[in-house]
């Protein structure tokens, strides 16, 4: 489990770049880098980093599911997760 403190930090990045979504590809598109240096950092798509939902976890990120190789393999054996099962061959 990450720290409180991270995935807030990683939420608040979430909200800031879709305020700033439509206000950032104007400028792009106009040309204006000067006017984007003063945008704030974390409003760029950039500095966002893929995390698990549930617990989140940086590394081993599922994209299709959107949580971590640890959450989903729990998940999939306890047959939490509709279609899935376990390999065997």
């Amino acid at each position: 489990m990450a720290k409180k403190s991270i995935v807030a930090r990683q939420a608040k990045r979430v909200k800031l770049v879709a305020k700033f979504a439509e206000k950032r590809a104007a400028l792009k598109e106009a040309g204006d880098y000067a006017g984007l240096d003063l945008l704030p950092k974390n409003a760029s798509p950039v500095r966002l980093k893929n995390r698990c939902q549930l617990t989140g976890r940086p590394k081993g990120y599922i994209r299709y599911f959107g949580i971590s190789r640890i959450t989903f393999r729990d998940m999939a054996l306890n047959g939490k997760i509709p279609g899935v099962k376990k390999a065997s061959w």
